[in-house]
């Protein structure tokens, strides 16, 4: 299924630092905000010399006509973003890819890391009705309890080191979780070692799990190849255009 995009030129309305290394770029919607589904992703042109391709970011809010994007500085075109300040403009392909199902009724989000950007906009889908379980190396890391406690029913925190919250990882407190209550779906982006450990966990309790992929791209388009995954059936699938989505007994498999 071909899903409706646009490139557009938006004004920068914020590039705020909110962690370490870790900012939140606001830009003007516009007609993108209408088009935005939990789960999708915007693929930025990054304005600066000897940056080419493009970088994806995950749409993290559509509040008000504003888009928010949350982005780690890990290489030259993350550092480049920046420097972007209020009135600056950037070009916004998308919104690309297929993104969340929305039928749960009690739906439980697993993040860890920048994971949890696209998770966001989906734990306001759910109106207060989706439990986070997030997890970090250290307090510092997790911000994000803050930015999510008006939109989640109940959040549960891990820490690699025990500064907040559960010492240990999310794959360790999910069991916990799941004997205490009744999820009909689990909804998980971050580290790939943490989604299969997520998806493992589900299957063993008999529950939906969806994964949101990620992986390096190039058009975003699904026409260069760079981001292709294998599939349980034998196919081969594009994550920027298939997924990034997938329900995770189609991409995490014995192989």
């Amino acid at each position: 299924m071909t899903l409706p995009k646009l490139a557009l030129d938006t004004e920068i309305l914020g590039n705020t630092k909110v962690g370490d290394d870790v900012y939140a770029l606001t830009v003007h919607g516009g007609a993108l905000i209408d088009l935005a589904k939990p789960g999708q992703f915007i693929h930025l042109q990054i304005p600066a010399e000897n940056v080419f391709l493009r970088r994806p970011f995950g749409i993290a809010d559509t509040d008000e006509g504003k888009l928010t994007m949350y982005y780690r500085v890990t290489g030259k075109g993350t550092r480049a973003l920046t420097g972007l300040q209020h009135g600056d403009t950037v070009n916004c392909l998308g919104p690309l890819g297929n993104g969340f199902s929305l039928s749960s009724k009690r739906p439980l989000l697993v993040g860890g890391g920048m994971g949890l950007a696209p998770l966001l906009l989906l734990a306001k889908s759910f109106q207060g009705e989706a439990d986070v379980l997030m997890g970090g190396r250290n307090q510092a890391e997790l911000f994000w309890k803050d930015i999510f406690a008006p939109y989640a029913h109940e959040i549960f925190i891990t820490t690699d080191d025990g500064s907040l919250g559960v010492r240990g990882f999310t794959t360790e407190l999910l069991p916990d979780l799941l004997g205490k209550r009744k999820y009909d779906c689990i909804y998980t982006c971050g580290p790939e070692i943490m989604m299969r450990g997520i998806a493992k966990i589900a299957a063993q309790h008999d529950i939906p799990c969806q994964v949101s992929l990620e992986k390096r791209m190039a058009c975003g388009l699904g026409a260069c190849l760079s981001c292709v995954c294998d599939t349980a059936n034998g196919e081969r699938k594009k994550i920027c255009k298939d997924g990034p989505v997938f329900w995770a007994q189609d991409v995490f498999f014995e192989k």
